[in-house]
């Protein structure tokens, strides 16, 4: 697998995008691993401040019921 955004040339993952960042998001609202998102080490770590920093805002929640 490739990762997601080297293949889009996508440079910055945006926080306010809620959509793109759920979907690397498990069920209960967890940071989906590497391993399973196929993403490169420097986008899953970007990826993750960026779900990080929408859940501080409350855009995203942190866990769902």
């Amino acid at each position: 697998m490739h990762c997601y955004f080297c293949q889009r040339n996508i440079k910055e993952i945006n926080f306010r995008d809620t959509k793109a960042l759920e979907s690397f998001m498990s069920a209960l609202g967890k940071i989906r691993p590497r391993k399973k998102t196929g993403l490169c080490a420097f986008h899953q770590r970007r990826l993750a401040q960026a779900i990080k920093r929408a859940r501080f805002l409350a855009l995203l929640p942190y866990t769902k019921e």
